[in-house]
């Protein structure tokens, strides 16, 4: 098994924009077959340090994870999280 995490800081750190965007990851779930369980939250600390989203997705092998990455509907996600963050952070381990 995969676990690929991925830590979001907003430009727009606004409840409402961090929302907007935690959806549209969401809205992941169940529409990508390799996908096997995908967890969004919203940080509720808030500190300076803080990430605003986090994604912690689970594939059954690597090969899925490199599927899910290439998928069209992942890509229109990349694109607007592109457009909406200020940066990112990706880990990826097995377990």
């Amino acid at each position: 098994m995969i676990k690929h995490i991925v830590l979001f800081k907003m430009k727009d750190r606004s409840p409402e924009r961090i929302e907007e965007a935690a959806n549209v990851l969401r809205n992941l779930q169940g529409k990508i077959d390799v996908l096997v369980s995908l967890d969004v939250g919203i940080d509720v600390l808030r500190s300076d340090r803080s990430f605003d989203i986090s994604l912690t997705a689970e594939f059954a092998s690597l090969d899925d994870l490199q599927a899910y990455q290439v998928h069209p509907l992942h890509q229109e996600v990349i694109k607007y999280m592109n457009e909406v963050r200020e940066q990112s952070i990706a880990v990826d381990y097995e377990f």
